[in-house]
């Protein structure tokens, strides 16, 4: 068993996650290991308790508790994930150069792992997608397990924190498509309720939800953000259904579901926010569409444009709809190419 050390963290890697961070400085230690050692309150950052996804900054102390002798396995890809998963991930590559991946997620797949997880997430399936490299890509922002569409990873700790500083900067601008019950009206719009997680239940917290709060009470809910949603409808189904774009200006846990169905007409199969077992018979609510359209979560983020940090060039990338998506679109005659990719734009 080792000693306690202190490590400072170095100029070049500041502002990257807590978990991140201590895994590069020591690939022996696991995520399940820095999550328990952040519950007990044994590892901290300049003294004070930190959780796995605590943003650490240059010059920052990290106090790292005792670690066992025998150090576990390195991450590797061939020990716990099967070879479909390697080949689908890889095959979900839809951009990269020597700083940048950008993979079409696939439905169903988490960003990182979590209870019950094992290797099946992106976060693991990132060491299949070094590409000759000597570092795993790293994950620069999350999709939420049943939403679909574009994820970015850099291949250096530089890269990830300036991709990362855009997307607080709002300087990329996200896309997703989506399909509502009901027409929102007016057909284009902006939602500003703020966002407080309400507890789920369960010893861990199972079903946890965010919870909209009007935006005069945001200041005086305890633990609330303010959050803003663009939309606009692209094409209807009479008054059952919309096909609309969503673009969040602001990026908290679940925003897009969440306020879609605060308004009214949640994102068709979606379970959590627009009840599974609700009828949509028009004009509004309902998370089911009935007959060939899938159960499947109706949401994707289809197009992502972003300055590359290191060659200036803008980047803009258009991920194709997931199966489940293509089919629904082809059920209700609507095709990608009758609309603008980017619906907000001034003309």
């Amino acid at each position: 068993m080792s000693g306690v050390q202190v490590l400072t963290v170095a100029a070049d890697d500041g502002d990257q996650r807590l978990d991140r961070w201590l895994r590069r400085q020591m690939p022996q230690v696991t995520q399940g290991q820095i999550e328990k050692m952040c519950r007990k309150g044994e590892l901290r950052v300049d003294g004070g308790r930190v959780k796995a996804a605590t943003r650490v900054q240059a010059g920052q102390q990290v106090r790292i508790p005792p670690l066992p002798d025998t150090p576990a396995p390195a991450p590797d890809i061939r020990e716990g994930v099967a070879a479909d998963d390697e080949a689908m991930i890889q095959a979900a590559v839809l951009w990269k150069d020597e700083h940048i991946i950008a993979l079409n997620k696939p439905p169903g797949l988490p960003s990182q792992g979590g209870s019950g997880q094992g290797n099946r997430h992106v976060d693991a399936l990132a060491e299949a997608l070094r590409f000759g490299y000597k570092d795993k890509p790293a994950l620069v922002h999350r999709l939420d397990k049943d939403t679909s569409g574009i994820l970015l990873l850099a291949r250096t700790p530089r890269v990830a924190r300036r991709l990362s500083e855009a997307f607080r900067a709002r300087e990329t601008r996200k896309i997703y498509w989506a399909i509502v019950a009901g027409v929102p009206h007016p057909q284009m719009g902006t939602i500003r309720f703020g966002l407080v997680k309400s507890a789920g239940h369960g010893p861990r917290g199972e079903a946890e939800k965010m919870r909209c709060i009007h935006p005069g009470e945001v200041d005086r809910t305890e633990g609330a953000k303010r959050a803003t949603t663009d939309y606009a409808v692209l094409s209807a189904l009479a008054k059952r259904a919309a096909w609309v774009a969503l673009v969040p200006i602001t990026g908290r846990t679940h925003q897009l579901r969440a306020h879609m169905a605060e308004i009214g007409h949640p994102i068709i199969g979606d379970g959590k926010y627009g009840g599974s077992g609700q009828e949509n018979l028009g004009d509004g609510w309902g998370a089911q569409l009935g007959g060939d359209i899938s159960r499947k979560l109706h949401l994707h983020a289809r197009t992502l444009s972003f300055t590359h940090p290191v060659t200036g060039a803008r980047i803009a990338l258009t991920a194709p709809l997931p199966d489940h998506m293509a089919r629904t679109w082809k059920t209700l005659g609507w095709d990608p190419r009758d609309v603008p990719e980017d619906p907000f734009a001034e003309e």
